[in-house]
């Protein structure tokens, strides 16, 4: 069970697609006894040092939103311990799928209240920590014709939207990758480094892929022509694109990607970085409250 002597920490992403459903959750939490500090931030880069700021005061710390506002909250659960749990209100909620945490309030409630906890791993990108997968090319591209206002008015369907509005004049290009010290030079459109098991809204990083076995699940996407992507989706949905001949797959614990001229980096849906890119997995670095 959760601990009675300290309050749990409760911060919800009031813009996220579905913020108002927060109050039903910490009603739930509140009637099975929970004692909760709600507390505000005004932007995802506050939302690390608030949590830092009250580790000594909270039992555990529990985030209403996305994708979006737990990579935001990863450097600080990595740094304080403090168990997660989450009430997914986002778009894509990647991370809750992968845990199988339900999107409804009670039920969100009652795995926060059983008290069940899981360590999982946590992947980086040039020390930046995230959750689901971390990328550069095609995808990067789509994220930023993807808005907000897209996401709230669409829903899931904004992906594809974006990503039609992207693909046809995108172009590959050059990338010298290092796994486990083995080099390798390809054309690609786009390299994934998967930490989790979903991305994207549900597709599988890979067939195999857990959030909590120490491996980079990689893939490197090499297509001629653009129409190949209409082809593979359903491969990429079931994680078995490595089956298929122009995606490269690899599965490693360190990768190195450089390119000729910077290319930016998302991680779990935020552009962080540029390349070069280091990418590493932490072991059991987030503790998460899961059923």
């Amino acid at each position: 069970m959760v601990a009675a002597n300290a309050p749990a920490l409760l911060i919800a992403n009031d813009k996220s697609r579905r913020g108002s459903e927060i109050a039903p959750f910490e009603a739930a939490l509140r009637a099975g006894g929970l004692e909760i500090r709600r507390e505000t931030v005004d932007d995802a880069a506050a939302l690390a040092t608030r949590i830092r700021d009250l580790a000594g005061e909270v039992s555990c710390v529990l985030l209403g939103g996305g994708d979006g506002t737990l990579h935001a909250a990863a450097p600080a659960l990595r740094d304080t311990g403090l168990p997660l749990g989450i009430l997914p209100l986002g778009t894509a909620n990647d991370l809750a799928r992968s845990l199988d945490i339900p999107d409804t309030p009670d039920d969100a409630a009652a795995i926060v209240l059983a008290g069940n906890v899981r360590s999982i791993d946590v992947g980086t990108v040039n020390g930046i920590p995230y959750f689901n997968v971390a990328s550069l090319g095609l995808s990067v591209a789509v994220t930023q014709n993807l808005s907000g206002i897209m996401k709230r008015r669409l829903g899931m369907l904004a992906y594809p939207i974006a990503a039609a509005l992207t693909i046809a004049k995108y172009r590959r290009f050059s990338v010298t990758m290092r796994a486990d010290g083995e080099e390798i030079l390809a054309r690609t459109l786009q390299v994934a480094v998967g930490n989790g098991r979903y991305y994207g809204g549900g597709n599988l990083v890979h067939a195999e892929a857990e959030i909590d076995d120490g491996i980079l699940d990689v893939y490197s996407l090499e297509p001629r022509a653009w129409w190949r992507l209409v082809v593979m989706a359903r491969a990429f949905r079931n994680g078995e694109h490595d089956r298929i001949r122009e995606v490269r797959s690899l599965r490693c614990r360190t990768l190195s990607v450089a390119t000729k001229k910077p290319h930016d980096v998302s991680a779990d849906g935020e552009i962080v970085t540029k390349t070069p890119a280091e990418f590493a997995v932490l072991r059991n670095a987030v503790r998460v409250f899961v059923p």
